[in-house]
Order: C-alpha cells, then structure tokens, then sequence
C-alpha cells in the first residue's frame, strides 16, 4: 500500500513514532505555501525560521532513508494550497491511503478533515506525540468546576508527571510555586551572558521568500541569523541555558531593560513550538542540571521555568480547544479602536513601547511581561479590538502558533474572554512598569506625573480605563481594592484624568 505522509511545518518532532512505522512504499510530504505565509503578516525571521527547520527536518529524513516530497515556495508543482498540493500528489503517486498528524490550529484541523472527508483514498490522522495532555484533558479537568484556575491544572500536571515532586505527594522544596521569588528587577548585576546564538547565512531562503512578493514586517540580517533551526542547535540552547541562564532565570524571569534583548530567557520557545524539542525532555534536562548542581541554584529558579512549560503550555492549548472556534471572537469588553500606527514601528516618546516593540520587530521575540505589561497593556488601555492585537501577536513573534498566541493574547493580555483565563484585567499605570524594569529612567514622559505635557500616558489611561469598563468588573474581588480607590477620587482629580486620557485616545501616535 502506498501510503502519503503530510508534515507541516510545526510537526518537525524527530522523536514520533512514524518513522520507526513505515515501510518502502511510504512517502512523507513537507511543504512552503503562500497558504500559510500570507494568512497573516507574518515577521520575516518567523517565516525564514520554520523554512530553514523544514528544509533540515527533511534532510534529516532523508539521511534516515526515508522518500521525502518537498515543495518550496517556489516550486514548480507547488499550488500554494494545502488540499490541491494533496489532491494532486495522492493522483500522480498513485497513492492509497493519506495520513496526516493532527495540526494544532483550528483552521488546519478543519481543513484537513475536510479534505480527508473528500479523498476517495484511505484517511487517517495521527497524534503529534509532543504535548503531555490529549486536545480535551484540560477540558475534562475542569469539568463541573466553577472556575479554569491554572495553578490547579499545574498541580494536577505535577502530581501526573511526577515533577519536582517527593515520593509522599508534597512539592519539592515545600511550595508548589514561587512565583512571588520570581519579581526581581534587574540593575544591572548580575552580569547577563550572551546569548546561545548562530550566524547562519539564509540569504536563500530570504531571497525565496522576497522574490515570491510575501509581505512581512520585522528586520533580519541573512548573514547572521540567530535562532536555532535544528534539533541539534536546539539542544545546544538547551544545555547553555541549563549552565548559564537558570541561575537567575526565575528571579529575573519578569524584569525589563532597555539595553538587554532576553535577559536571562531560554530562547527556547520556537525549537518546542515547532517540536524540534519535547517540553518533558527540556524539562528533565533542567531538573537534572539543578539536581547536580543545588547548592549554587535554587529551586525558585527551575520551578518558574518548569510552571512556564508544564503549567502554562499545556493550560493554554487546553483552554484553546476547549473554547474554540468562539474563542476567536470574544470581545467582551466590546473595545472598538485601533492599534496605534508605531505597533508597526516603535516611533512613540514612550520608552517602554518603543523598546518592547522595537526588540520585537529587530528580534521577533519579547518576553512574556513586554508582551503582557507594555505593549498588550497599552492596547488594552486603549481599548483596541481584539482581532487587531491577534493579528499584531500572531504575526511578530518567532514562537507565535495560534493556539498558544490566541488564549494568550485574548484570554491573557486583552480580557476579551471577560475572565475565562485571567482571573482579572492586566492592566497598570506607570508604577508597575517603574518596578520591574529601566525603562522609565530614559523616558521622555514621567511616571510620577499623572497629567500634563510630561505626564505618562498609563497613568491617565488606567484611571480612565477602570471608569470605563466599571460595569464590567462589578463583583470582581480581585478588581475591588482598584474600584474602592477609584470611589474614593476627587471628582476634579478623576475629571482630569480622564480629560488626559481622551487626549492620548484621539492621537496615540502623537505620544
């Protein structure tokens, strides 16, 4: 039986089980499509990043022997379409049966059902063998439970796993999380090491992609590409992390510098999302580094790497296919603007924004609080329909796939799902944002001031948000200290505060 494979490009595990179970009559396909680079803008480092994986995942392939398809971008016989590329390969192979693993995206997962509904040929799709939960686990842990808190979940992971814990069921160290360890700022010591890099030469694949006329944003050096591209570059990362990273990763894990690029960061988000690496894998890795080496790491450091994989990826794509496809439109906040012209740019006076979005467009990476606490808080502040952050998320980050970008952005930073994944909105003005990073020191605004020319735009912009959205957070205990000060307002002072914050929403980009 001649059977036909398809590998997408997030799909790139060398450890699934396909390729010990398979025969000289099996045909694996991997291929670049204008479906999948234009069905949002995408950064040029993403689209070059999951081309460079694709092309070395094939030629992993065929040095194990196996017969491999690979169209490219600009491939003769590349329709540029998922279903037509199939359709014709399974005719002109003379195929018998098409197999495919089961993608992560909704939209994908309908199309290929669909597509395997309209083949006259054998179907049948397989488990990707990469996440530690089934599509509906999350949804079946919570079942009847009145709330989706994540620290339950990562319990219920810990005790499945049997992560960082003791043989009598209680948490290694004693505590199952030290999230309140993991809040420093940074000043500047400890010193940062450079990061794992490469200098890789894409200039192919870049001219691949211009010459086809994909449109993205971001910047690249094609002589100096910088992420890891193969499980074995993967793996390098890995242990650089594990010997000059972990140390301090969890005390700094939330601190923002203007001058630091990752900090003490991983780096290892696109080599897990696109499966070159497996979260149990990364996570005994680092287990095992901080076992043999206690006395000089703490426990804090490796359970906030550990909670950031086991608890939170896994709560995410639960939380996605749990909700979806509604998820996609959830907009309870009923926000209506639009995202501000220097998301595209970075040109804005405010520090923060300039350099969280600048990293991103420079790097196609941030970290979970500049993506959180400055540029989703400020949409957010704003209130900037929801399919425009998406679409800003899902396009600028290495590691964006939407099922982890969607619960995040719309569940996570823009409350769209009106409190299904966060307990309440993440929002501040300029004070949190003063605590855990540099970035006010070398502003052009003051965060101390609330009004005024030199004031800093969150300030007014928080205030006027709690009045706003008021209705919405009735009955939100973790809202109620918030709301109570709010009462508590001058009537001039919340006036003029809200007269500031009017200011700033009628020109954002003037700011």
């Amino acid at each position: 039986m001649k059977t036909l494979r398809l590998i997408l490009g997030d799909q790139l595990n060398h450890k699934h089980s396909w390729y010990k179970n398979d025969d000289a009559d099996t045909l694996y396909f991997v291929v670049e499509m204008r479906q999948e680079t234009d069905y949002t803008r995408h950064h040029i480092q993403k689209v070059v990043a999951f081309f460079e994986a694709m092309e070395a995942f094939v030629d992993w392939l065929r040095d194990q022997g196996k017969k491999v398809v690979y169209y490219k971008l600009d491939g003769k016989n590349n329709t540029q379409k998922l279903g037509t590329n199939i359709a014709a390969l399974i005719e002109d192979r003379g195929i018998d049966k098409f197999e495919y693993q089961l993608p992560d995206e909704y939209r994908l997962d309908e199309q290929l059902r669909q597509l395997a509904d309209d083949l006259s040929v054998e179907t049948e799709a397989f488990d990707t063998e990469h996440f530690l939960t089934g599509r509906d686990e999350l949804k079946e842990f919570f079942e009847g439970k009145k709330s989706l808190l994540m620290e339950s979940f990562y319990r219920h992971m810990r005790r499945k796993h049997d992560v960082l814990m003791h043989k009598n069921g209680k948490p290694e160290g004693g505590k199952w999380n030290y999230d309140q360890s993991n809040r420093k700022k940074w000043k500047g010591k400890p010193d940062i090491p450079h990061e794992k890099g490469f200098r890789k030469d894409v200039r192919k694949t870049v001219k691949r992609i211009q010459d086809a006329g994909v449109k993205t944003i971001g910047k690249i050096d094609p002589l100096n590409f910088n992420w890891p591209t193969t499980r074995s570059d993967s793996l390098k990362v890995l242990r650089y992390f594990c010997d000059h990273l972990l140390v301090h990763f969890g005390d700094y894990q939330d601190a923002m510098d203007p001058e630091e690029v990752y900090l003490f960061h991983s780096r290892l988000s696109f080599a897990m999302n696109s499966k070159l690496l497996q979260p149990l894998e990364v996570i005994d890795t680092v287990i095992e580094h901080w076992e043999a080496n206690k006395g000089d790491i703490e426990i804090s450091q490796v359970e906030g790497f550990v909670r950031q994989i086991l608890g939170w990826r896994e709560y995410m794509r639960g939380i996605y296919w749990k909700e979806m496809p509604g998820y996609r439109r959830c907009n309870r906040l009923d926000n209506q603007r639009n995202l501000p012209d220097f998301y595209w740019s970075g040109d804005t006076q405010m520090n923060c924004l300039h350099h969280a979005i600048r990293n991103s467009l420079d790097h196609a990476y941030a970290h979970h609080i500049q993506r959180l606490m400055i540029t989703g808080n400020f949409a957010l502040l704003l209130g900037v329909h929801p399919d425009q952050v998406d679409a800003w998320y899902l396009g600028i980050y290495i590691d964006a796939i939407e099922w982890v970008e969607m619960p995040n952005t719309r569940g996570m930073s823009q409350f769209a799902d009106g409190g299904l994944v966060a307990t309440k909105p993440y929002v501040s003005s300029g004070s949190y944002i003063h605590k855990m990073s540099n970035y006010c020191e070398g502003c052009r605004y003051r965060v101390t001031e609330k009004t005024g020319e030199d004031a800093c735009p969150f300030n007014s912009l928080y205030w006027n948000f709690l009045a706003e959205k008021r209705e919405y957070f009735e009955g939100n205990q973790r809202m109620a200290m918030m709301l109570s000060t709010l009462d508590k307002m001058d009537s001039d002072q919340l006036a003029a505060l809200q007269s500031h914050a009017r200011e700033i929403l009628r020109s954002p980009d003037r700011y």
